[in-house]
C-alpha cells in the first residue's frame, strides 16, 4: 500500500466517530434519508440468491446514464439481480421513479457507505457481489482495496477525469496507479479521459464513447404537462435549466431587457438545487418580476413573470415547454450541466462558456449547428435569446440539429452490458 493509501486509510478511521454526527446533520437538511443511516455504515445487506452484480453511481446524472445499462444487463441475463448504489437522495428518488416496473423486482438500492475501512467491509461482506462497477470518476481507496483483497472483479465505466481531479492525483500518483490497477475493465468516455486515466496508472482504457449520449429522454408526467401548456398558452418561455447561483440573475436582467420585445414572456428559473428556489423567487420580486414558487404550488397565472420551478425531477416538463434553454453551470465556473438533455426533446439551447464537462457533446453540438454560445452578460443574452424566441424556424433549425447529435451510441448501453457480463463468474 502507497504512503498515500495508508495516510488516507488512517484518516478515514479517525474521522469515523464523527461522521454519525456529520450524517445526522445531513438527513437534518434533507441530504439524507434518517431512517437509512445504517446504509452509510454499510449495513442493510439483504443479498438475493444467484448472481449479484453491484452498480454504483454518484448522483442523478450517472444514475440516468446507467440506466440503459442496468437493463441491458437484466435483459441479457434473466436470473441476474442487480445492486445499485448511489450517494445521493435525489438519485436514489430518479432510480425509483425511472426503474421500469418489470425490472424493479430485480433491483436492490442502497447509499454507499462512506468511505471508511470497517464500513466498506462490512458492506462487501453483507452483500458479496460477483462483480462490480463504478462510474465516471467515483474512486474511493478504502473501498477499491477492500474489493481487491477479496478479488472481487471491478469495472470503471464511461471514466472521466476533470483537470481539477488530474491535478489532484498527480499529487498522489502511486495511489492512483492502486486504485487503477483495480479495475479489470475501464471504458473512458473519450480520448482525453483515456490520456488521463494512463497518466494515472490505467492499462488500457477503452474508448468507447459516453453513455450519456445513449441515455432516454428526461420524463413529464402527462397530467402535469397538459395542465401547464394550458397554463401559459402562447407565451414566449425562456428557460434557465439546472440554474447555479449567479445565473439566475443573469437570465432575470435578460428577460427584463426583453420585455419591451417580448410583453408577455414567461421567464422560467429550475436551479439545479431546489432548495435554492426561496433566494431565486427573491431575486426575481427584487427585479419587479410577478413570481410563483411550483414548490408551494403557487398557481402560474398570465401576469406571471417569473416561474421557479424548484422540485426535483420535473426538468423533462419545462424542457418540453421551453421556447429556448439556457443550460445551466455554463455561465459560471461550475462546467456545465448536460445538454443532451434538451437536444433529445426538440428544445433550442444557449451554453455559456464553461462547458468543461461536457467538452466532447458540446463540440459537435456547436458543430453541427445545435446550440448558441452566450457570454455572462444580460445583453447577450437577451440579443440571442430573443431571436431564437421571435424567429421559430431559427428555434427549429438549433432543434433538429441538436436532436441529431443527441441520437448518439444507441447500442452503447448493450456493448457495455455484454462486458460487464464477461467479468461475472460462471453460474
Amino acid at each position: 500500500m502507497s504512503l498515500a493509501g495508508l495516510s488516507w486509510r488512517l484518516l478515514a478511521g479517525a474521522l469515523a466517530p464523527i461522521l454519525p454526527w456529520h450524517l445526522r446533520r445531513r438527513a437534518a437538511r434533507g441530504k439524507e434519508v434518517a431512517g437509512r443511516l445504517e446504509e452509510r455504515f454499510g449495513g442493510g445487506a439483504a443479498r438475493p440468491p444467484g448472481r449479484l452484480f453491484w452498480l454504483h453511481a454518484a448522483s442523478v446524472g450517472e444514475t440516468i446514464s446507467m440506466l440503459p445499462v442496468i437493463e441491458a444487463l437484466a435483459a441479457r441475463d434473466r436470473a441476474l439481480h442487480l445492486l445499485v448504489t448511489t450517494g445521493t437522495v435525489t438519485s436514489a428518488e430518479v432510480l425509483s421513479r425511472r426503474l421500469p416496473p418489470a425490472l424493479a423486482a430485480r433491483v436492490t438500492h442502497r447509499f454507499l457507505p462512506l468511505d471508511v475501512p470497517a464500513w466498506v467491509r462490512r458492506f462487501l461482506d453483507g452483500w458479496r457481489p460477483d462483480a462490480g462497477a463504478l462510474v465516471e470518476s467515483e474512486l474511493w481507496p478504502n473501498l477499491l482495496a477492500a474489493a481487491r483483497v477479496r478479488g472481487l472483479p471491478m469495472a470503471l465505466v464511461n471514466a472521466r477525469v476533470s483537470p481539477r481531479s488530474r491535478a489532484g492525483w498527480r499529487r498522489a500518483p502511486a495511489l492512483a496507479a492502486e486504485m487503477m490497477g483495480g479495475f479489470r475493465l475501464i471504458f473512458a468516455r473519450s480520448a482525453a479521459d483515456a490520456e488521463a486515466l494512463l497518466a494515472m496508472g490505467a492499462a488500457a482504457p477503452l474508448v468507447w464513447g459516453d453513455l450519456k449520449w445513449a441515455a432516454p429522454p428526461l420524463p413529464a408526467d402527462p397530467a402535469a404537462l397538459a395542465l401547464l401548456r394550458q397554463a401559459i398558452g402562447d407565451r414566449p418561455v425562456l428557460l434557465g435549466a439546472s440554474l447555479h447561483p449567479g445565473e439566475d440573475s443573469l437570465l432575470l436582467a435578460a428577460a427584463e431587457r426583453l420585455r419591451p420585445r417580448l410583453p408577455d414572456l414567461l421567464t422560467i428559473l429550475a436551479p439545479r438545487h431546489p432548495e435554492r428556489g426561496g433566494a431565486f423567487a427573491t431575486t426575481a420580486m427584487a427585479l419587479g418580476f410577478a413570481t410563483a414558487r411550483r414548490s408551494s404550488g403557487e398557481l402560474l397565472l398570465p401576469e406571471t413573470g417569473a416561474y421557479v420551478a424548484d422540485t426535483l425531477n420535473e426538468l423533462g416538463l419545462f424542457y418540453r415547454l421551453a421556447g429556448v434553454a439556457l443550460v445551466g453551470g455554463t455561465l459560471v465556473p461550475h462546467g456545465g450541466q448536460n445538454p443532451l438533455e434538451p437536444a433529445r426533446l426538440g428544445c433550442p439551447i444557449l451554453l455559456g462558456p464553461h462547458t468543461g464537462n461536457f467538452t466532447e457533446p458540446v463540440a459537435r453540438l456547436f458543430a453541427a449547428g445545435g446550440a448558441r454560445l452566450v457570454a455572462p452578460d444580460p445583453v447577450v443574452l437577451a440579443n440571442v435569446a430573443g431571436d431564437v424566441l421571435t424567429s421559430p424556424g431559427t428555434g427549429r433549425g438549433l432543434a433538429d440539429a441538436a436532436a441529431g447529435v443527441a441520437a448518439g451510441e444507441a447500442d452503447l448501453p448493450d456493448r457495455v452490458a455484454l462486458a460487464l457480463l464477461d467479468m461475472l463468474p460462471a453460474p
